[in-house]
């Protein structure tokens, strides 16, 4: 966002110990715009092949994406049977086990200034990288104002601290147990004809407002229409057609309709998960772009935020570089999986520093992972969240 501000306000915080969840949630008013300052991003380690939530990216050479304990030899069918395996990589994984599965992902506009990110890493995480060199590991609460329409009267909720996303919403009961460990935040796969689990029997409007009571913060995730290039074999049916701008638009007031439904009002943010793809391909990147770029016009237009995920070597390297070039109509949040068990929203080679910054990032540091909390066990991608969260009506 799965998509900007005017004048940011800083305020230090000191980073926590390991593993200590910051959980703070903060009203943030409105909503984005915001284009390329002309800085020319530092050197970074070459793009791997790989898709998004259905079917990895390969790590970068340097980095481990996805730990020895969790490779495998082989690929892992898709939703659809289709072999998509995820080995080392970023991206929206397989169903998994116990009662949910594991799926990947990453009006009102936000805009951002400041100096660096926040990030709060586990201890010894690497928080370094090409883009984001020097930028600050303190804690920050930024201001987010209002561009148009809608937006003027919406507030929009930030949370600071640890998350997890998976293929099929879990049961409430489940959401009970898991309230032991030390997430606060959930990524639910709310809608768009491209979700690995369309079948989501836990989630309605009653859940979204059951589970915010318990203290949970929602991040909902739009799987749309897919660039023509996505490498996940199973995301191959679901492709952008021949007017991209207008599907775009046609899936972005689908997503808003969606999030509607299930008690998300105006100032939410809604992440559009578009999977891995070859960027490289001029045309094809043309055409998702030209998607992405109506998706968010849509979803603001009617006083929701744009939020944007994919892996950090294909649609977010892309978004990133549109950025710079001050393209306009670009997510107003960015999140960005990359499978380097180093938890932090700073360091992220394809971005620079001061973009989406501050409280606009969140990064999936690992994925297809089985947890278990409070007798219940999930198989679960892991997020480390400092960025926009549903608002969820009363």
């Amino acid at each position: 966002m799965s998509h900007l501000l005017g004048a940011a306000v800083l305020l230090a915080l000191a980073a926590p110990a390991a593993d200590a969840a910051p959980d703070v949630t903060t009203p943030l008013p409105g909503t984005r715009g915001g284009t390329a300052d002309g800085a020319q991003p530092a050197a970074r380690p070459a793009a791997q092949p790989g898709a998004g939530p259905d079917a990895g990216t390969a790590s970068v050479a340097g980095t481990r994406a996805d730990p020895p304990s969790r490779s495998r030899s082989g690929p892992v069918p898709g939703p659809d049977g289709s072999p998509d395996g995820i080995a080392d990589g970023t991206g929206e994984a397989q169903p998994g086990t116990a009662d949910t599965g594991s799926e990947q992902p990453a009006g009102t506009r936000i805009d951002e200034t400041g100096a660096g990110d926040t990030a709060v890493g586990d201890a010894g995480a690497g928080d370094t990288g090409a883009g984001d060199a020097g930028a600050s590991d303190t804690g920050a609460t930024g201001a987010v104002t209002a561009a148009s329409g809608a937006a003027a009267d919406t507030d929009t909720d930030r949370f600071d601290g640890w998350g997890f996303d998976t293929c099929v919403t879990p049961s409430l009961a489940t959401m009970r147990a898991w309230n032991s460990s030390k997430y606060r935040s959930i990524g639910v796969y709310y809608g768009g004809r491209g979700r690995g689990c369309p079948n989501q029997p836990e989630l309605t409007k009653s859940w979204v407002s059951s589970v915010y009571g318990m203290g949970w913060k929602v991040l909902p995730v739009f799987v749309g229409s897919q660039s023509p290039c996505v490498s996940a074999d199973s995301k191959r049916k679901v492709t952008i057609g021949s007017d991209p701008a207008g599907e775009g638009a046609d899936e972005g007031r689908d997503a808003v309709e969606r999030a509607k439904a299930l008690g998300m009002v105006a100032g939410s943010p809604l992440y559009l998960d578009m999977e891995a793809y070859a960027q490289d391909d001029r045309d094809c990147a043309a055409t998702t772009l030209s998607f992405i770029r109506s998706w968010d016009r849509e979803v603001e237009r009617l006083g929701y935020v744009s939020g944007f995920y994919s892996s950090a070597d294909s649609g977010v390297e892309q978004i990133g570089a549109e950025r710079r070039a001050g393209t306009s109509d670009l997510p107003s949040v960015m999140w960005f999986a990359r499978w380097n068990d180093k938890p932090s929203v700073t360091g992220e080679p394809s971005l620079r520093s001061q973009d989406w910054s501050p409280h606009l990032r969140i990064h999936q540091y690992a994925g297809d992972v089985k947890e278990e909390h409070g007798g219940e066990q999930l198989s679960i991608d892991r997020n480390r969240v400092d960025a926009p969260v549903a608002r969820i009506a009363d």
